[in-house]
């Protein structure tokens, strides 16, 4: 499986969106939460490549933007390999 990390912010409805599409993959992922550490915020943008929002998801290091990039991934049948899930038997 891939390593997955999250930036968010705790009332942050996408960022919630974006946790449980990914708990519904049973992925595990490390989130770091903006609120309760505010200074991760410049290193969230430096290492998603200027995004300026939360959510901002990481998946092997690689920036894949917010909920809305996520869930076109997912649609496009493009998220279960990225994130290097077996396909269901």
């Amino acid at each position: 499986m891939s390593k997955v990390q999250i930036y968010t912010k705790n009332y942050c409805p996408y960022c919630h969106r974006a946790k449980a599409l990914l708990d519904g993959y049973g992925v595990d992922y490390v989130e770091y939460d903006l609120v309760e550490r505010p200074e991760l915020r410049d290193e969230m943008v430096r290492r998603s490549q200027g995004g300026q929002t939360v959510p901002q998801i990481l998946i092997d290091g690689q920036p894949h933007g917010g909920f809305d990039d996520l869930a076109a991934l997912d649609r496009s049948g493009a998220l279960a390999p990225l994130l290097n899930l077996e396909p269901a038997r």
